[in-house]
């Protein structure tokens, strides 16, 4: 890595903190750190959005996936829109009925505290699991980097450093200054991404489409592949797509956290749709990017390229491939994805916390002496801590990591968002047919991603919240009619 490379980074990780400070400012409040001020743009909103959901694992994982697949992400895309228009014209508007700090209010208002803190609680766990193999990815292209330098760099300095970074803003600046430094992050691997793509088409063949197109890798879905177990047949990319945007979107913290910061029901609207036609952008150009990789590996497999997983491919271009000041641009557009993605998680789960356990945020607060704003700033502090933690427990395996943060999140999401849809459709059920059902259907989902191996392979995510939805139901309508048998005699 030349001089050039190390002034890149060292611009924008001293730059990007202070522009997104000067736009935030400081939270003044404990409500202003965990809602922002309800004046953020929608465009803003939504390209915070797409960086949380785009994190370092689509960096990484999405050319790595194209190299072996093709486009198959952009196919992906077209459930999103079809997952986010259901959201925005079904979801959004429970949560424009009153002032709410996290998505799971609305469970408290219909079901009761109980049932609130149960969906809460398996969003912070499954979340911290998820973001944990997140920031576990956003090593892995630095470490090869470094090592293709000769240094030899701890990956618990790594991690420190990137928590360090992402912390200096994000307990200053509060929500406001994620919004903003998500903004500017998503524009900086955007433009990394095209940049690669551009250097990729120019070194390509003159018949390269054909090529391409000769060895399928413009096709958006997957066809001859066991069912269940691919996420990018026709069914499973538009309907599980479509499904992963309901839990995602509609009932995720991490996600919710950005629409009811919203100026208005119509902003949230833009930003939401907004976000679906970026994050369709982005997969098609990273896609782009792993198709022709492929290209110039020769045409061959990961591993008869020399890779032991897919998720080596990008970052050993970035490496090797890159003129220096790009490849300084691009470690800091991998820095970008994944600051952007953790900043968001830290603000999101103290939100969660704060908010639908206040009781013993209060207890604690009170003990210790803290203001609202210095305890939420403390419930950050942990949650990094947390995550930290987690991610140092992550070891690097054959699975791509995008498909296992995925499958970890889907584990959560096929109870939650069947809790807000039974709420909806279904007036009669209570708190005591759902809890149950609930805390039944969570750890049900952990042991099917564990051990639900149809035709050997694992169970596609979006399958396993089509599950959990399926699970949840089931079981909150047989304590639905045990309980109505009891009623009657």
């Amino acid at each position: 890595m030349t001089v050039i490379d190390l002034v890149v980074m060292a611009a924008y990780l001293a730059g990007m903190p202070a522009l997104s400070l000067a736009l935030a400012g400081r939270a003044p409040s404990a409500h202003s750190y965990l809602e922002g001020h309800g004046d953020l743009p929608w465009w803003a909103l939504c390209l915070s959005l797409v960086a949380t959901e785009t994190s370092t694992l689509t960096l990484i994982s999405v050319p790595g996936v194209a190299y072996g697949s093709g486009m198959v992400f952009s196919g992906l895309a077209l459930g999103y829109l079809l997952g986010r228009a259901i959201v925005a014209w079904r979801f959004l508007p429970l949560y424009q009925q009153g002032r709410m700090l996290s998505a799971y209010d609305w469970l408290g208002q219909r079901f009761g505290a109980r049932l609130q803190q149960a969906a809460s609680g398996t969003f912070l766990i499954t979340r911290l699991l998820a973001e944990a193999v997140r920031l576990f990815a956003g090593m892995l292209p630095l470490a090869a980097i470094l090592e293709a330098m000769h240094m030899a760099v701890p990956k618990a300095v790594v991690l420190c450093a990137i928590m360090g970074a992402t912390l200096l803003y994000t307990l200053r600046g509060g929500l406001r200054a994620v919004v903003w430094s998500d903004s500017i992050q998503f524009v900086l691997y955007l433009l990394g991404a095209g940049i690669c793509a551009t250097l990729l088409w120019h070194a390509a063949p003159a018949h390269a489409l054909a090529l391409l197109d000769q060895a399928g890798k413009f096709q958006l879905f997957t066809h001859h592949t066991p069912p269940f177990t691919s996420a990018f047949t026709p069914l499973a990319a538009i309907g599980g797509g479509a499904v992963l945007s309901l839990a995602s979107h509609g009932t995720d913290q991490l996600m919710v956290q950005r629409v009811l910061a919203a100026r208005t029901l119509r902003d949230a609207r833009l930003a939401l749709m907004g976000s679906a036609v970026g994050a369709g952008v982005l997969f098609t150009l990273l896609s782009g990017v792993g198709v022709l990789l492929w290209l110039h590996h020769g045409g061959v497999s990961a591993r008869a390229a020399g890779f032991l997983t897919p998720d080596a491919i990008f970052p050993a271009y970035i490496a090797h491939g890159l003129p220096p000041g790009l490849r300084g641009l691009l470690v800091a557009g991998i820095l970008a994805a994944t600051m952007g993605s953790l900043s968001s998680t830290l603000s999101a789960m103290t939100a969660a916390t704060v908010g639908d356990f206040a009781a013993p945020c209060q207890f604690i607060a009170t003990g210790l002496n803290l203001s609202p704003l210095r305890l939420a700033r403390l419930v950050t502090i942990l949650w990094s801590v947390m995550l930290c933690l987690c991610a140092g427990l992550f070891a690097q395996g054959s699975q791509s990591v995008i498909m296992l943060g995925l499958s970890i999140a889907a584990c959560g999401y096929g109870p939650i968002l069947g809790s807000f849809v039974a709420g909806m459709l279904v007036p009669r059920l209570n708190e005591a047919d759902l809890l149950p059902a609930f805390c039944l259907s969570v750890p049900l989902m952990l042991l099917a991603m564990q051990g639900l191996h149809p035709y050997g392979r694992s169970l596609a995510f979006a399958w396993l919240i089509v599950l959990g939805m399926a699970t949840l139901f089931a079981l909150a309508l047989t304590g639905y009619a045990i309980r109505q048998i009891r009623h009657a005699r």
